[in-house]
């Protein structure tokens, strides 16, 4: 469901960019989201230790960042190889929380993908937008461990509205000026009412919720489908058709991360006592 969620509010959001620029739709995202979450939890943070808002506020950081310059990718990569290679950011954290020699090697296959997407289209492939997709997921990974920290020091939902919130004013800078078209075309606030519901209210509620009763690593590598996800919703929303050569990548990158779960499934059973 979270899969789903994120990558159709993604699409969506696409659609917004002519209207609000990809920082103005980041910042009304953000803003709608952490408004709706503090009505629904209305977090008790009078009684937050200092790790607690520290953690918040490092978790709102990287959210700022990985939703910013994700959308910023997406001006010029299609939605589906823009989660490929964003990606790769849990992928790395998976491998080097676990130091296994066959998930390096799956991590290998992984950025093969992603060199053979620099291959598409004659070479002629958008390097800006796939870089900015790389940073997107190291913000991602980031995303992964403050999330399962915060988690773990404030119960509910409570410290995902001041995350959002903390995003939402590290974005403001950069989305003031486009999210402004709203003043004159109120019916935007639909679409960004349906990303923030979809991007962020639903989904970052189910994967806290998630990372609290399974460890990061695991999280991190559960989530194979989010290309294939991210691809379908590309072309049902924004017609965007994948090459032979990007679905070969994003084959090859969703393989790398059914593997490394594999792997660990299979040093979990060995390492557990015979019965």
């Amino acid at each position: 469901m979270s899969i789903a969620s994120v990558q159709f509010g993604s699409a969506i959001a696409r659609t917004l960019f002519d209207d609000l620029g990809a920082a103005g739709v980041t910042l009304l995202r953000l803003s709608i989201s952490a408004l709706i979450v503090a009505v629904v939890a209305r977090p008790a943070v009078r009684g937050w230790s200092g790790a607690a808002w520290r953690a918040a506020g490092l978790l709102g950081a990287v959210m700022a960042g990985m939703n910013l310059v994700f959308y910023l990718a997406l001006q010029s990569v299609p939605l589906g190889i823009a989660v490929t290679v964003e990606f790769l950011g849990p992928l790395l954290l998976s491998v080097v929380q676990t130091r296994s020699l066959l998930d390096f090697l799956w991590a290998a296959l992984a950025a093969a993908g992603v060199v053979l997407l620099g291959t598409a289209n004659g070479g002629a492939a958008p390097i800006g937008g796939l870089l900015l997709a790389f940073v997107a997921g190291l913000c991602w990974a980031g995303y992964i461990v403050f999330s399962a920290k915060l988690g773990g020091l404030v119960p509910g939902t409570g410290g995902l509205a001041v995350s959002l919130a903390v995003a939402a004013v590290l974005v403001l800078p950069f989305g003031a000026g486009g999210a402004s078209a709203v003043r004159h075309e109120p019916s935007l606030l639909i679409g960004a009412t349906a990303v923030a519901l979809l991007s962020s209210v639903f989904s970052y509620g189910l994967e806290i919720n998630a990372l609290r009763r399974i460890p990061t690593r695991v999280f991190g590598i559960l989530m194979s489908l989010e290309p294939a996800g991210a691809a379908l919703a590309g072309l049902l929303v924004l017609h965007q058709r994948l090459g032979p050569v990007e679905i070969a990548a994003l084959l090859l990158v969703t393989a790398a991360s059914a593997g490394v779960t594999l792997a660990r499934r299979d040093r979990v059973r060995e390492a557990a006592p015979a019965s």
